[in-house]
Order: C-alpha cells, then sequence, then structure tokens
C-alpha cells in the first residue's frame, strides 16, 4: 500500500519536474532548432511518465520520426498525450479551456498546442491554416476525435468536425491506439491484464489519477501504429470513420 509520504514525496518530484518543463519551454525550447525540439520533447516525455510509474511501448511505429504527419488517436487519459510525444513530438489540438490551467496551459501554449474554441464555428478556419503552416514546417499535428477521455474499454464516437483541419490541410493520417496494462496477478505467467488505473474520466483528479496510477505500478501505455491514411481526396467523415473502425478493433480486442 503507497504511503502518504511516499505519495506525497513522488508528487512533489512531478511537480518538479513539471516546473522544469516550464523553464525548458520559455528558455531552451524556443531557442532550439527544430529536431533539437523534438528530441527534448520525446525524452522528457518519457522521462515524466517513468517518474509517475509508466512506462510507454510502442508497436509498429515507423522509424522515420521527422516526417510531417497527423496522429489520430483514442483517449483514455492524460498520460496520452506523453505516450504520443515520446515517439513523435506533436502539436496537440485541445479545448481553448487547458490554455488556462496553471503552469501546465503555459507549457502547452510555449510548445505548440493549437488550442480550439468549440463554441466559435470561425474558429475552424483559423486551425486549418495553423495546421497546414506545421505541415508546410515538417512539424506533426495530434488530434483526439473522441473530444474526451473513455475508460479504455471501447472506443467512443469520432467527431469528424475535429479533422476537418487536418483533412483540409491534406497529407497523411497516422492511426495509433492507445491501450494500457499492468502485470497479471498470477505469478507463474509472465503475461499482462489490461487496466483501467490511468483512465481520466468524470470528476477525476489528478491527486486521484496518480494514486490509482501509483497503485497499479508498472502501468504499460501500449501506443500501436496500425495504419497511415492518405487525406487526398478524402473527407472528413471519411478518415473519421475508418480510424475510429481500426482503434476500435484493437481496444476492444479481448
Amino acid at each position: 500500500m503507497l504511503s502518504r509520504l511516499r505519495f506525497g514525496w513522488r508528487v512533489l518530484r512531478l511537480a518538479l519536474k513539471m516546473l522544469g518543463a516550464l523553464w525548458i519551454s520559455i528558455h531552451t525550447y524556443s531557442r532550439g532548432d527544430q529536431v533539437r525540439r523534438h528530441a527534448v520533447t520525446r525524452a522528457w516525455s518519457r522521462e515524466l511518465l517513468h517518474l509517475a510509474g509508466i512506462e510507454v511501448r510502442a508497436v509498429g511505429f515507423p522509424a522515420d520520426t521527422e516526417r510531417p504527419v497527423t496522429l489520430v488517436a483514442n483517449h483514455i487519459s492524460w498520460a496520452d498525450i506523453f505516450a504520443l510525444n515520446t515517439q513523435r513530438a506533436c502539436h496537440f489540438i485541445a479545448k481553448e479551456e487547458l490554455r488556462r490551467w496553471p503552469v501546465v496551459g503555459r507549457i502547452l501554449a510555449n510548445v505548440g498546442t493549437i488550442f480550439i474554441n468549440r463554441s466559435d464555428r470561425k474558429d475552424t478556419h483559423r486551425l486549418k491554416e495553423v495546421v497546414l503552416r506545421l505541415m508546410m514546417q515538417g512539424e506533426t499535428v495530434a488530434v483526439f476525435p473522441e473530444g474526451t477521455t473513455s475508460d479504455g474499454r471501447d472506443v467512443l464516437k469520432f467527431h469528424a468536425s475535429l479533422l476537418e483541419p487536418v483533412v483540409a490541410a491534406g497529407g497523411e493520417v497516422w492511426v495509433v491506439a492507445v491501450r494500457y496494462f499492468c502485470p497479471a496477478p498470477s505469478r507463474e505467467v509472465h503475461a499482462e491484464r489490461r487496466t483501467q488505473a490511468a483512465a481520466y474520466i468524470g470528476d477525476t483528479t489528478m491527486l486521484q489519477s496518480l494514486h490509482a496510477i501509483f497503485a497499479a505500478e508498472p502501468v504499460i501505455a501500449e501506443v500501436r501504429f496500425l495504419e497511415a491514411i492518405d487525406c487526398a481526396g478524402r473527407t472528413r467523415r471519411d478518415v473519421a470513420q475508418r480510424a475510429e473502425a481500426a482503434i476500435r478493433a484493437v481496444v476492444c480486442e479481448p
């Protein structure tokens, strides 16, 4: 059982890591070239998850880490962002409310997160221009089309509207399934079982989420590359339905 003292110490280490990220985002990140920025993002994301008791397992990801693509994935936890970032340094499309989060909002803004005001339809046009510019600069964009998190047992409906800026910009979409595992109870069999410890849903607080992860660790965040979709000649609905079906087939596996 995790003692209060140990839990508090681990939370403090994570908080210090986040403050370090704020410093990096203001000074080191903004001044580095593209390759350096991407390398810093991947390494820092892996270190943060390690402190949180989560290790990343990437399956099937192409070796090319710099070619501009768009990642489309299911959404379970706050940890999804960092797990994807260990493989591709991403500019995430996120709701405007996140910009106002203390410390985290500033970090997200500094590293190029694309904030969207869902109540303003005119914002879609601005997003198209931003996404296209990022792709032309060789950057990777990422989006969670469910629009919210699930418990990881199934995939929520993908909102095609969230893919509009991505599809309009053309290019290639990489479909990625996110799943979380922890060791099976039996010590005789080296097996894993799916876990909901990392699920960040409903009224769950960050402290509650961290406590659940610490109690279940080691937790493995699996990011599995499924397919690449060429958006040329496709509608946003086509891309959304194809990505949703591919991810659901993996997420709902026994």
